[in-house]
């Protein structure tokens, strides 16, 4: 909640025009969502435009819902009957202008900031950074990764009178944004964690990188980093005077010393000061990353005045887990929204958007606990009882004391618990059916055995799919489109095996024009799950028109014959139907041919109750060089079948020809509309943008069982694997009834285990795969990637002769799927 400022200081703030009808309702909340108004009349709509969509677009929907204030780019013009009712602030740039109500809010906050930058690491240091600090200060936090032009300055929105410290971080892509950010962070306190190769695109060099994200620290009283990151330590020690850098390190020599004594799943952290003082920390964990990102937790705690015991406190709450929202299976139909590592309003608020977000579902159940160190306990949870209210939450759980306060807000059924072990035996009482749970809460409260819990019971093997990565792929594709081209995503086959139901509600989300499917029971199953977008049936059969008609499914039709027999069946039931004819130009698969546009044509003619919605062709090798002159000849061919169909209708159907590949190869070839298949799911088969795709799934298993081999031992099946030397082999918990494809027997496939590659050794089994391990540390449990970062599906495909699709699609319905937004 922001400082309240009046429409007429905001005009004075900003140099802004200020036209319609001004009130002196002091303003509150800043929004850029037209979804997520909860406080309307207090609200400024900032009309940001993006990639996808341009707020001034949802003016009136906005102002429908009750809000009076918009900041809009000074070329908009509204309409008179909204001048008459509300006040538009208008600016050159109002991302700008958001920006520089962002940096006057950073003004009024008095207590130290911390701001946190680098390639990797930015977000779980913040995190586990605030954990700790909440053991002594009321501390607010940047909501999971925002840390863009956008995302900072709504974080700066979230810092109110109550907090002691704030930590944000900040992110870029390109040169010439760190100063932005700067401009609105002003830390006090910095932390450098690393250096690396993500959004390299973006800058000639590693090292303009590093100059450009080091903007950051310009004013900063003190800057934290990592003497071992040599090309950090070396720019900063040359740009920053040494009373300003506090550098730590493994060995001696700096401000702090930290090494680490490994101790299986755990470390101790030796921290000496330069006064030679001593301290030992316990972790609980060992890998390099952690170890790294939780020692400039404790060197950045130390620095704002914790003591080294007060900071282990804030280390025992923590546990090296991903802090995603991530929605699981639930038994009985239920599906559970984990969100077990939040702990503030900022957090909630975005967890319950992603709630309201997905496929409704019978009741809406919250399973929260206390908000810790949040300052005036009455004014947090009156602002929680009206975010619940606002998202209609049905049912609440929730442990803690103060949360108790929530039962005079609310006139939901609630039930409260002392504690996590009251709420666990109070579930057995429960009966979830078919709900959407939003599990949420601090660390100390243990919630992830509430989630194990309500969890379904699947075998083990998990496919995770990351739902930020398919919006990045989404507006990439987007990005290389006329903004008036429609895009139609593929979903069939299980949506290229990522669950249908999941991924075509966020493609709901995103606006997708079009869906398409291969069969009538595919776009039923989307239907029964509120996916209200448009179908098209690749491949409908004619049992299948009665389900077509009753769930407004659009088919395809790809001959005489099949035009004739949905016509007479419209013609029969009074109805008309929308339909999308596939026109063959040398796929010689489905579709009509030049030979019979004739017939064709009389047929449109004589059926007027059946409406051509789209023209569209396959194209046979676009992601093949070599075939470009066959491909344009199609391209061409389709073109003027197209030209001769429409030229004999009074309306105009849309025209698509382009798939992923083609999208790349033949931009110029966009037409109406596009079809998004692999290239969503992140595999770019031309190999142009293969940099700017991000993978959106992860196929993971684990180890079920180590052994110690001698030379000569055989391993599986028909006794195919044989150990060459002494070593050792891991039993994982994959084979081919899930997916993992039997060519990648005898090496021919590998896994990757901590970061290192374990080949398959002897035949797939149905159930298992074992995998050579040899003079690699690993242990029964330890987590396998089958493919994601680190394993390329194009790699794997290579190796035994096929293609991405087939692994993709091969994924079996027993794997659980896991979504998430990172």
């Amino acid at each position: 909640m922001m400082h309240r400022l009046t429409q007429e200081q905001l005009a004075n703030l900003l140099q802004a025009q200020l036209e319609g009808k001004h009130t002196e309702t002091p303003i509150s909340q800043v929004e850029i969502d037209s979804r997520n108004l909860l406080l309307p009349e207090q609200s400024l709509f900032v009309a940001l435009k993006g990639a996808k969509f341009d707020g001034h677009d949802f003016i009136q929907e906005v102002f429908n819902k009750g809000v009076r204030s918009f900041l809009v780019q000074e070329a908009y013009t509204p309409n008179t009957s909204l001048l008459q009712e509300a006040a538009f602030l208008k600016v050159k740039n109002p991302l700008k202008s958001l920006q520089q109500i962002a940096a006057y809010q950073r003004s009024l906050f008095k207590g130290p900031l911390v701001g946190i930058t680098g390639s990797n690491g930015k977000t779980i240091v913040k995190e586990w950074l605030g954990q700790v600090l909440f053991q002594k200060f009321s501390v607010a936090k940047s909501p999971k990764s925002y840390n863009s032009q956008v995302g900072v300055p709504l974080s700066i929105f979230g810092i109110d009178a109550n907090h002691q410290v704030a930590v944000l971080e900040a992110g870029i892509s390109k040169t010439k944004e760190m100063a932005t950010l700067e401009a609105m962070l002003k830390p006090n306190l910095g932390i450098f964690t690393n250096i690396g190769t993500a959004h390299e695109e973006g800058f000639e060099s590693k090292q303009q990188k590093l100059e450009e994200k080091a903007k950051l620290f310009e004013n900063c009283q003190y800057l934290i980093c990592r003497k071992e990151h040599a090309l950090i330590f070396g720019y900063l020690e040359k740009k920053f005077p040494k009373e300003r850098l506090i550098i730590w390190s493994d060995g001696v020599g700096t401000d702090y010393t930290l090494t680490v004594k490994k101790e299986g799943a755990q470390s101790k952290i030796l921290l000496m000061r330069p006064d030679l003082s001593l301290f030992t920390f316990l972790v609980p964990f060992s890998d390099e990353a952690s170890l790294e990102n939780i020692r400039h937790v404790i060197v950045a705690a130390l620095t704002l005045g914790l003591d080294e015991k007060t900071i282990q406190e804030g280390l025992n709450h923590l546990k090296a887990v991903d802090m995603r929202l991530t929605l699981k299976p639930g038994a009985h139909q239920c599906l559970i929204i984990d969100d077990t590592y939040n702990n503030d309003l900022a957090g909630l608020r975005l967890a319950l958007d992603f709630m309201s977000a997905q496929r409704p579902k019978k009741r809406k159940v919250l399973i929260i606990s206390d908000l810790l160190q949040v300052g005036s306990i009455e004014q947090v949870y009156e602002e929680v009882g009206l975010l619940l209210a606002f998202y209609q939450i049905d049912y609440l759980l929730a442990v803690g004391r103060d949360i108790s306060c929530l039962q005079n807000k609310l006139s939901i059924p609630m039930r409260f618990f002392g504690d996590t072990k009251q709420l666990l035996e109070g579930l057995a009482e429960e009966t979830f059916d078919n709900d959407l749970i939003l599990v949420t809460g601090a660390r100390k409260f243990g919630f992830e055995a509430v989630v194990n819990r309500l969890q379904q019971r699947i075998h083990g093997t998990t496919l995770e799919i990351n739902l930020n990565a398919l919006t990045h792929n989404y507006n990439f594709y987007k990005s290389k489109l006329d903004s008036k081209t429609k895009v139609m995503v593929m979903v069939k086959a299980f949506a290229y095996g990522g669950g249908a139901d999941e991924i075509a509600n966020h493609l709901q989300q995103l606006k997708a024009d079009y869906l398409a499917v291969a069969y009538t029971d595919e776009g039923l199953a989307l239907r029964a799950e509120g996916i209200r977008l448009p179908i098209m049936v690749l491949n409908p059969v004619q049992e299948s028109f009665l389900h077509l008609q009753q769930h407004d499914l659009e088919p395809v039709v790809y001959s005489p014959q099949f035009f004739k027999e949905l016509a007479d069946f419209c013609k029969g039931q009074g109805q008309s139907m929308k339909i999308h004819l596939d026109l063959d130009t040398g796929m010689h698969r489905l579709g009509f041919e030049e030979q019979h546009i004739d017939a064709l044509l009389k047929l449109i003619q004589e059926n007027p109750q059946l409406e051509i919605a789209s023209l569209y062709t396959h194209l046979a090798a676009a992601d093949e060089p070599e075939h470009e002159a066959y491909t344009k000849l199609q391209l061409d061919t389709f073109q003027s079948m197209c030209g001769r169909i429409m030229a004999a209708l009074n309306y105009q159907p849309l025209r698509h020809a382009l798939n992923s590949a083609g999208i790349a190869a033949y931009p110029e070839y966009q037409m109406d509309m596009v079809r998004l298949g692999i290239g969503l799911y992140g595999v770019e088969v031309t190999g142009r943008y293969d940099l700017q795709l991000r993978s959106i799934s992860t196929l993971k298993t684990t180890i079920s069982q180590v052994k110690k081999l001698k030379k000569g031992d055989t391993v599986g099946y028909s006794r195919k694997g044989l150990m060459e030397e002494d070593g050792q082999i891991a039993t994982i918990a994959i084979g081919y009834a899930d997916g993992y494809d039997r060519r990648f027997s005898n090496g021919k496939g590998f896994v990757l285990i901590n970061g290192k590659r374990a080949p398959v050794i002897g035949n797939v089994c149905m159930d298992m795969t074992m995998i050579n391990v040899s003079g690699m540390e690993v242990k029964e449990g330890d987590e396998v990637v089958i493919y994601g970062p680190g394993i390329s599906l194009k790699e794997l495909a290579e190796k035994i002769g096929t293609i991405p699709y087939e692994l993709l699609t091969n994924i079996s319905s027993r794997v659980k799927r896991v979504y998430y937004l990172d």
